[in-house]
This record gives C-alpha cells, structure tokens and sequence, in this order.
C-alpha cells in the first residue's frame, strides 16, 4: 500500500516531535497577554540572531487610531533614492510585533541591500478588522511621501510579510492600486498569506501537529472578525488584474498551503507576473524557525533571492 503520509524533513520532525512532546495548551486557550509572550519567547528559542546593520532605527507615524510603531533597518547609513520594503509581521492579527519578526527584518535588509520599514499595527481582539489592514496602508503611505524622518526617498514600494502580515501585503497594494500613493507598489512578496474563506483542502490535513492548528486559525479569525466576502477581508476577491509582480511563498505542511496556492493562480489567470514557491516537507512559520529548522534558513534565502530577481525585472 503506498505511503500517504507527508513529506516532513528530519529537522522538521525533530521540532515537531519536541513540541508534541511538551504537550501544553494551545494559545487559544490561554489569557491574551500569554500567548502574546510565548510567541516572543518561542521566536527566542527557534528563531535565527538578528544580523547587525547600520541602521536600526524605531519611528512612529499617525494612523487612523493614534501612532503606529515603525521599525526602519539599513545595512547602509546613507542612500540615493530607491524602492522601500514595507515588513508587515504574522501572528494572526493577535500576536506579535516588532520585536518577534526583528531577526526576519534583518535578514531581508540585508540580502536586499534596501530600506525595511517593520510595521506593528493594532492588534485584535482589541482592534478587530480593519484595524491592521488600515494601520499598514496609513503606514506605506507615509513612507510613500518620504518623510524626512525616514531619511530616505522612496521611489516605489515593495510589501512583503508572513501569515497575517502576508495577507496585508496583499491587502496594501490592492488599497493603493485602487486609490495611489505618492510612489507606485512595484512588487509585493507574501509569505504563507491568508487569502480566502477556505476551510477545506490543506487547512483539514495539517489541522492538527504541525505548529499552526485549524483551532488556532479559527480562534485567530474569530478575534479578528473579518467580513466574508470583502477584499479588504480576504483579498481572494480583490481586483488582481491591478495587483503588481508577485513572489509568493507557501509551506508544504501548512493549513494555510491551499490559500496561498489559490492566491498564485488567480494572479496567473489576471495576468500578472507571479512567481509562486512551495517549500516542501515544512511547516508554517518557518522564517522565524531558522534556528531550530537549519533547513528553513536556506528557503528564506531562497524566497529573498526571488524577491532580487523579480526586482531586476521591474527596474529593468
């Protein structure tokens, strides 16, 4: 009888094997302010060191619901104009902020020798949808206008994030493509994004034992409270004839795989240029599991490489 078992890399299976091993509670059964501090200190754990750079600066600007908290990496002290990446961070629009996508941030600035502007906007249940979606455009705005405190001009923007933050990178661009900004989205570049109201498919066979749970997801859209059928909500229905260059990632063992495949393919059938990665034999998460899974830092390298590539073809 053939094998219908997955396909998990041994460092994979080694995390996986530890953490079913601890056996606790899933964040969603756990107060807020906890599963917000076990997801920092699991990225302390797992999570690669951040690389040092010239520049690593903390920044705010105004947003829709007060000040939004900005974090600006350059290996360079001092540049021309250029593109500017917008970072948005995962957690599922619950958890996480600057501080655990801080080493991812370095990473990127680094090998794409750009600016990275980190956003940490409104968390739910506190701040349901839209909450993050409008914090992450009011910021790539701003950064669009090239504000004197950035102390870099912009020419055009590039969004990329993971999980959540995927799927503000999606969300964004299709905000500024309706309405533009100052500078054009020449490309966007999610990472394991959240696209559609799915419940089927990959988000059934990895619902259980591969770091992200179907009942974590569920407990993550039931704070957010995002509107079925809206772009701004699940960016599967936007306008993708308009939407820029793509690189997209997935993970092999990920609930959210089919989403992310989806995505690819709708941007294919518009037309537009999209280079769709699937990493196989690993799990959501995986940038910021470069410690633990040595085999997830060579997939990260390899996602911000395409990125470089996609550029020189849009700057060309």
């Amino acid at each position: 009888m053939a094998d219908t078992q997955p396909y998990v890399r041994p460092d994979v299976k080694a995390v996986l094997d530890a953490l079913a091993a601890m056996a606790g509670p899933e964040m969603s059964e756990i107060p807020l302010a906890d599963a917000r501090a076990s997801y920092l200190a699991m990225g302390a754990m797992l999570e690669a060191d951040p690389l040092p750079l010239a520049v690593i600066k903390d920044l705010t600007c105004t947003g829709p619901g007060g000040a939004i908290p900005l974090r600006l990496y350059d290996a360079r002290a001092e540049r021309g104009p250029g593109p500017v990446i917008m970072f948005f961070h995962g957690g599922g629009f619950v958890i996480g902020d600057l501080d655990t996508h801080h080493a991812l941030c370095t990473q990127i600035a680094a090998e794409m020798d750009l600016p990275v502007v980190a956003v940490h906007y409104r968390l739910a249940p506190e701040a349901p949808y839209p909450a993050a979606a409008d914090d992450c455009e009011a910021a790539t705005r701003w950064v669009a206008g090239s504000p004197a405190e950035l102390g870099r001009s912009a020419t055009g923007l590039i969004t990329t994030g993971d999980s959540a933050g995927g799927h503000l990178a999606i969300v964004v661009p299709q905000a500024l493509a309706a309405q533009p900004a100052a500078v054009p989205v020449i490309m966007q570049a999610p990472i394991y994004p959240a696209t559609d109201e799915s419940h089927d498919g990959s988000m059934q066979e990895f619902a259980e034992g591969y770091v992200l749970t179907k009942k974590t997801m569920d407990w993550f859209m039931d704070c957010y409270a995002p509107v079925a059928g809206e772009a701004r909500a699940y960016p599967i229905h936007g306008n993708h004839a308009a939407s820029p260059p793509t690189v997209i990632t997935t993970a092999g063992l990920d609930p959210l795989r089919d989403q992310g495949r989806r995505y690819a393919a709708a941007l294919i059938q518009a037309g537009v240029e999209c280079h769709y990665m699937e990493m196989k034999g690993i799990v959501h998460g995986f940038v910021n599991l470069r410690k633990a899974v040595p085999s997830a830092q060579a997939d990260t390298l390899a996602f911000i490489k395409a990125m470089k590539l996609m550029l020189e073809r849009v700057s060309a």
